[in-house]
């Protein structure tokens, strides 16, 4: 087995995979969250801080652990020695139209921002001293949105979250305007940051098609943000997640 394989095969990771149904968005499990391989989340209490990465749209179980393993391989490479973990759901969905996938998939992202939650709440009240980072590709800022909504139903979880980070994110790009980010103003402690590309091409065409109401990853937010949040943008060669990952330069 090669060290690719290898590293996918044990990478630790959280999974909602089957619980949301592809073709409707429904849910078929009622379930929170399975954690694979179970002792390696065990061996994280304790831990300084985690990262917590959540792929975009079109993803496979076997995509997903890809977008992991170039998550982690790269924030080694800038330096980052915590440890990286996955967060993987059922957002390979499926339809004749990339719109029909595109509205199902923000369905079950913003659906998963429950599941997600659960997971913070649950590991933060095993291990209160762990920092908790999330970064989001494409589809995964619906995730996390939606999980700092369902976070700050509870004003016990202010600060629970260390930082958030998107990259080509495809929520609003008035998501974090003090009117619609005052939940993520006071969930997350030290920063949101948005790596955003007017040169996505995936995210051009959304925009023109006005599949989403401009995406803040094509042309960062537009207008007045909270505090805590700040952009950079930065040329990948695409929208894939490996493309924005090559020319970050720094974390966290």
């Amino acid at each position: 087995m090669g060290a690719q394989a290898k590293l996918k095969k044990i990478f630790p990771r959280i999974s909602t995979r089957g619980f949301y149904d592809l073709y409707s968005g429904r849910t078929i499990k009622h379930e929170s969250y399975s954690l694979y391989p179970k002792r390696d989340f065990d061996a994280l209490i304790g831990s300084k801080e985690i990262t917590i990465m959540i792929h975009g749209l079109r993803n496979n179980a076997s995509g997903a652990l890809t977008k992991f393993v170039i998550a982690k391989r790269r924030l080694a490479h800038l330096g980052y020695k915590c440890p990286v973990i996955g967060y993987s759901y059922d957002s390979n969905t499926v339809g004749a139209l990339y719109l029909m996938r595109l509205h199902i998939g923000v369905i079950i992202a913003n659906k998963n921002g429950r599941n997600l939650a659960r997971f913070v709440t649950d590991f933060k009240r095993k291990s209160p001293g762990t920092k908790i980072r999330l970064m989001g590709h494409s589809l995964g800022a619906h995730v996390i949105q939606s999980t700092i909504k369902n976070l700050a139903r509870n004003a016990k979880n202010s600060g629970i979250l260390e930082a958030v980070y998107f990259f080509g994110g495809s929520i609003p790009s008035n998501a974090l305007s003090p009117r619609n980010g005052s939940a993520a103003q006071k969930i997350v402690t030290t920063k949101i940051r948005n790596y955003y590309s007017p040169y996505d091409d995936v995210l051009s065409l959304v925009d023109a098609w006005n599949w989403v109401d401009t995406p803040i990853g094509y042309m960062g937010a537009h207008g007045k943000t909270i505090s805590k949040y700040s952009q950079i943008m930065l040329k990948p060669k695409n929208h894939r997640f490996a493309s924005y990952a090559a020319v970050l330069r720094s974390f966290p």
